[in-house]
């Protein structure tokens, strides 16, 4: 029988069997985000992976269905059957092209969210004008004593914590981290991840964690970032940038930037059956919505590296388009 269960809280076996479906079928470059700790995860009887988190009368699911493809319209099913049989709906959140079709066949509406970024490292070089503005910023962080370390998490995770609680004061006392949508640290999959921190004369000031990215375009996954308030500009940058040199050096192919949401929205993009006042509602989102959601920054620090990929990511929901349900996903990451 399917197995379901919340990953933070289970055997070894079941986070290795959800690891492994996502390790061996998942194209979807943020899919290890699947095996974030508060996700549930539905197993089907094959190893098939699903991975949710409820919210109201929804299953909010991340990133199609981890299996091979002709296996991966039946665990749909057996899916949507579990979510009938305890009156839940499912929403699917971050779904690539593929995904997004095989869900419009099986009677979901569609609609385009946003778009995944990535770098192709075999043809990557800072070098060239476009780059000036980011080459000074790498620079000047250096100049300032920034020193770039890979190391463990276990190690350093004090000075994780504090730059976390740092980083989340500095937004302001009711801002949320969001999650769901973004990786974390910590939980039984920590050790395939990689953390790079930087430091000043000592002191950590920022750090980035990347996770790997499996499938037809495999490396590595921009995750998540954070950074003192006070720390000097460019230290981002920079430390990226030493972990682009470090990936490139093992031959690694891709640095996926990952999803934006309400970004490269276009209509030659969505699928039948779509909704036009979904569209509308996200393009609404795309305009004025960084108060719900930090797209342009985010879009901003992800264009400065040169993508050479951008892709489209849907949503699908299941009986129907419905604002309720992007309002659950919204809650669901904490965005609001």
């Amino acid at each position: 029988m399917s197995q379901v269960s919340d990953i933070s809280r289970e055997s070894a076996e079941t986070v290795q069997a959800a690891l492994t479906a996502v390790q061996k079928y998942a194209e979807n470059p943020s899919a290890f985000l699947a095996l974030n700790a508060e996700n549930e995860v539905f197993i089907s009887d094959g190893g098939e992976l699903v991975a949710y988190r409820e919210a109201g009368r929804f299953f909010v699911q991340f990133g199609g269905v981890f299996g091979p493809q002709d296996r991966q319209a039946v665990v749909l099913r057996e899916f949507k059957k579990y979510a009938r049989d305890r009156k839940r709906r499912i929403v699917g959140i971050q779904l690539q092209r593929g995904d997004a079709e095989l869900y419009a066949a099986e009677g979901f509406t569609v609609n385009q969210v946003g778009s995944s970024y990535a770098v192709h490292l075999p043809e990557f070089t800072l070098r060239g004008s476009r780059f000036v503005k980011l080459r000074n910023k790498i620079s000047r962080a250096r100049r300032s004593g920034l020193e770039i370390q890979e190391v463990s998490f276990e190690e350093h995770r004090d000075s994780i914590e504090k730059i976390d609680s740092a980083w989340l004061r500095g937004k302001g006392r009711h801002v949320k981290e969001i999650e769901f949508l973004v990786g974390e640290i910590g939980g039984p999959v920590q050790g395939n991840r990689r953390l790079f921190l930087g430091t000043v004369e000592g002191r950590p000031v920022a750090y980035i964690s990347y996770s790997p990215a499996y499938g037809s375009r495999s490396g590595w996954l921009h995750d998540l970032s954070r950074r003192l308030p006070d720390a000097g500009p460019g230290v981002m940058e920079a430390t990226n940038a030493t972990a682009m040199e470090a990936f490139s050096g093992e031959q690694a192919e891709w640095l996926h930037f990952g999803f934006t949401p309400f970004t490269g929205l276009d209509p030659s993009h969505e699928l039948a059956p779509s909704s036009a006042l979904t569209a509308k509602f996200l393009r609404l989102l795309a305009e004025r919505g960084e108060a719900v959601y930090p797209a342009a920054s985010q879009l901003a620090y992800k264009e400065k590296w040169g993508p050479q990929l951008v892709l489209p990511e849907y949503l699908a929901f299941e009986g129907g388009a419905s604002l309720r349900a992007v309002w659950h996903i919204l809650r669901v990451t904490k965005s609001i």
